[in-house]
């Protein structure tokens, strides 16, 4: 499961502090979730169903084949969340013989015939309607809505948007479509029949068996699963969707794709052969299924989904060439389903307290696919954003990786599963180095293969390889929480010609690991690897020749750390041009921030990573420097004008285009002109950016050149003033997103909330069903990740009844537009009413 972002981060920003405390309080208390108790062993589950479309339910046949666990037992008992249950039996090879039930809260409780033992199987079947907008169950912050079946468009009344079929089952959602033991520690095998108009394509798990027609246009299709996987991972996918064909080895790779997008599909989907070859080596274990395909889904309630060989993607996958030629945004997504299939799907944590080892895998799996593909640089790079994710978090800092104090399942899924969670196998690898570390990956597979495992059988297949202890490691990453925060500093003792580095822990519970120390004498850096023991304090002495120039602390950047570094401009330099790792390099420009136009070593370091090889590094460059100081002008506006012209990375030409704007300087007109026309959203923007700033007069006639449908939050929220002072009307819909947060983007950026504020008024104040629509989808996208926030949801409510306001009164002024606007009037209303 890929957790869902809202636009710039800002929920998760502005709700953390409400949001945080209270799962910091739920992992406080006296509460032990333990692993649910496993009374009866599912075996096969076989499915027959079809659609109501009018009414969105489901008519389902459920063949469903158990046996006791351990100790035998007379009663069957299966969760079944709002459904209408007509009949219940025992099925002795088609033989039905009816059986006694209770159904009450979303339990069913079956009678059996008779006492069944160990192994002894027997097949229950039932007749059942699904009713997935009778569920109760709330989402949450990581999975928006929990009613495992959702049927979008359903009556064809949206006519933007196609109409499909999809669901959802982590966490515990698949029985909301089907009665099913709805436990991460139930696997079973799978066949289902789906029954649908001809037109549609379906699927689901396993491989497609056959496909019958129909009377009246239907066509029902049989899907076997013939390995065992948890229930959370069933999947059922119905709509017009165009299908890609691809191939790694003799396993197919099928895409899935809204035919608007089908010429981008191999551009969206194609490297995913490619991954699979490279995880399957890495870990050295074969992709395990009969085939993977992916799909995508409107309204889709989180990022995206590792249903077993049926992965399900949020529709933000589906971009067009002047997304794509910037980067796939969702490269790394489509990376970390994929790996799923061993860490979560082949291998499932068996309890959501343990949803580490499925979930920090597949994080760090995209680690695994940048280093690979796109190299270290690019790798730690997208580390280094997720970890610090988590740690401008402060309220994270108080979880365990493994929690069993959770107060709901949903809390886990956060940012110390994750992004920490990527982080900390990051350590343990470098700890462990690759050969031990992915013969211990592979020890685990092969060990718990279609089976559950948890936390301890992980580190006892990394020590069973290595031959190491990991009690410490687990103990204080997993088990515990937090991590170091150091200060250091150093001595010079110039008779023995020695440093003192020492290590200062401020935290309350010193760590003990590894640690990459770089002493720079003479301008030249040693690396010393220490070992530094879980005390407040630690001191370590090294030889040099004088006072040392530089030292820098962590300077491989694993350690997972908060570390006080305050340097010169010249030491940042001194850095910089003497570190291999990024994080070094990074973190060297990082520390000019605030000293840019000060200092020529400052001009000096920008110039060097304005020519660094790695494209992230010159974007950093060029987001610090400000062609307005005379001294950087001089030095660098001409490497400057290079890259906005000629550089390899569209995003790194964009950059340089906006670092040129800052001048307003007509004589690089010609080049942004130019640039209005690229194929690249990133460059066109920011070009649109540069053009108005010199000629604002020009706004309408080339805002239009753009598409935001689907564009980065940061090109959205670098036009949205544009678009909302020139009101262009054409780009209304596509700014709804940012529109519909400007309470809350006015506390970060005042000024970017403002012009939010303006477009939202602008909207309210518009004859815009599509733009009026955006807005209350948004919001009710995010009342389920505000949690039990009081505030944020008062804030929403006032600012959607100001909306309504200003609605009521284009009405009164309009009346020849009643139809239209009374429309967007009930869609704000029932806005409104969703947040009671």
């Amino acid at each position: 499961m890929r957790k869902a972002i809202l636009s710039i981060a800002i929920l998760g920003v502005l709700f953390s502090a409400q949001l945080s405390a209270q799962t910091d309080t739920s992992g406080r208390e006296k509460v032990y979730r333990a692993t649910h108790t496993k009374v009866t062993e599912l075996k096969h589950t076989k499915l027959k169903v079809n659609f109501d479309y009018q009414k969105e339910q489901m008519n389902g046949e459920e063949w469903l084949t158990a046996s006791p666990y351990f100790y035998p037992a007379n009663e069957l008992i299966l969760d079944a969340k709002a459904m209408l249950i007509h009949e219940v039996a025992l099925d002795n090879n088609g033989k039905k013989s009816p059986l006694k039930y209770e159904y009450n809260n979303d339990i069913l409780k079956i009678a059996l015939d008779k006492t069944y033992q160990k192994n002894q199987d027997y097949t229950v079947y039932i007749k059942y309607t699904s009713r997935p907008n009778e569920v109760k169950q709330q989402g949450s912050m990581a999975i928006n809505d929990a009613k495992g079946l959702y049927f979008i468009n359903a009556q064809g009344t949206e006519p933007d948007m196609p109409t499909q079929i999809w669901t959802q089952g982590e966490t515990e959602s698949s029985s909301a479509w089907f009665p099913t033991i709805d436990k991460p520690n139930q696997k079973t095998t799978q066949e289902i029949y789906m029954t649908v108009p001809d037109r549609y394509v379906t699927l689901s798990n396993g491989v497609l068996k056959n496909s019958q027609k129909e009377s009246n246009g239907l066509r029902t299709d049989h899907w076997v699963m013939d390995k065992r996987h948890s229930t959370y991972l069933f999947f059922m996918g119905v709509g017009e969707y165009a299908i890609v064909k691809d191939k790694w080895k003799n396993i197919p790779v099928d895409y899935y794709i809204e035919k608007e997008f089908e010429p981008y599909a191999k551009q969206i989907y194609g490297n995913t052969p490619e991954m699979i070859d490279f995880f399957s080596k890495k870990m050295n274990y074969d992709y395990p299924w009969a085939k993977y395909a992916q799909i995508s889904g409107r309204n889709y309630v989180s990022g995206a989904m590792e249903n077993t060989t049926a992965t399900l993607h949020g529709s933000d996958i589906l971009q067009k060439p002047g997304q794509l030629i910037d980067e796939n945004k969702w490269e790394d997504t489509i990376a970390h389903e994929l790996f799923h299939h061993w860490f979560g799907d082949l291998v499932t944590a068996e309890s959501w307290s343990n949803l580490t080892v499925n979930e920090s895998f597949a994080n760090y799996s995209e680690y695994l696919w940048n280093e690979h593909k796109y190299g270290k640089d690019q790798a730690d790079y997208h580390l280094m954003t997720d970890v610090n994710m988590y740690i401008h978090n402060p309220s994270d800092f108080k979880k365990n990786l493994v929690r069993f104090n959770y107060e709901s399942r949903e809390d886990v899924f956060d940012l110390v599963t994750y992004q920490k969670g990527g982080g900390i196998l990051n350590m343990l690898r470098n700890y462990l180095g690759d050969d031990a570390f992915f013969a211990g990956m592979n020890d685990y597979l092969k060990t718990n293969e279609y089976q559950n495992a948890e936390a301890h059988q992980l580190r006892l297949s990394f020590e069973k390889v290595s031959g190491k202890d990991l009690n410490w490691f687990f103990n204080q990453w997993y088990f515990g929480n937090g991590n170091p925060k150091i200060n250091s500093s150093f001595t010079f003792e110039p008779v023995k010609k020695q440093v003192s580095v020492t290590i200062s822990q401020t935290q309350d519970q010193p760590f003990e690991f590894p640690l990459a120390i770089d002493v720079y004498d003479n301008g030249k850096p040693k690396r010393y690897n220490v070992w530094v023991n879980a005390q407040a304090k630690n001191t370590f002495s090294f030889d040099v020749s004088k006072t040392p120039d530089l030292v820098n602390i962590n300077a491989d950047g694993v350690l997972l750390a908060e570390i006080a570094d305050t340097k010169t401009p010249e030491q940042n330099l001194m850095q910089f041009t003497g570190s291999k790792e990024f994080k070094s390099r990074y973190r060297a420009l990082e520390g000019i921030k605030d000293q840019t136009g000060k200092s020529p070593a400052v001009v000096k370091l920008l110039a060097a990573a304005l020519k660094d090889p790695f494209f992230r590094v010159r974007i950093k460059a060029l987001e610090l420097i400000d062609l307005t100081h005379a001294e950087q002008m001089k030095a660098l506006s001409s490497e400057v004008e290079k890259i906005a012209a000629n550089d390899p990375k569209t995003l790194t030409q964009a950059a340089a285009i906006a670092a040129l704007a800052k001048t307003k300087d007509k004589k690089y007109l010609p080049l942004f002109e130019k640039g209005v026309n690229a194929v690249s959203n990133a460059v066109k923007g920011n070009s649109l950016s540069a053009v108005l700033a010199i000629d604002p007069s020009k706004a309408n006639s080339l805002a239009d050149k753009i598409d935001l449908e689907g564009a980065s939050d940061e090109l959205q929220a670098q036009l949205l003033p544009v678009i909302v002072k020139n009101k262009v009307t054409s780009q209304m819909s596509n700014i709804a997103p940012l529109a519909a947060f400007y309470p809350f983007i006015k506390f970060q950026n005042p000024e970017l909330g403002k012009s939010a504020e303006e477009g939202f008024n602008w909207i309210m104040s518009s004859d815009n069903l599509k733009a009026t629509e955006s807005i209350t989808k948004i919001v009710g996208y995010a009342k389920n990740q505000m949690g039990d926030n009081p505030q944020a949801k008062m804030m929403v409510v006032q600012m959607l009844k100001d909306g309504l306001s200003k609605k009521m009164e284009l009405l009164k002024q309009n009346p020849q537009k009643a139809a239209s606007i009374n429309k967007q009037i009930d869609v704000l209303n029932k806005a409104i009413e969703n947040f009671k």
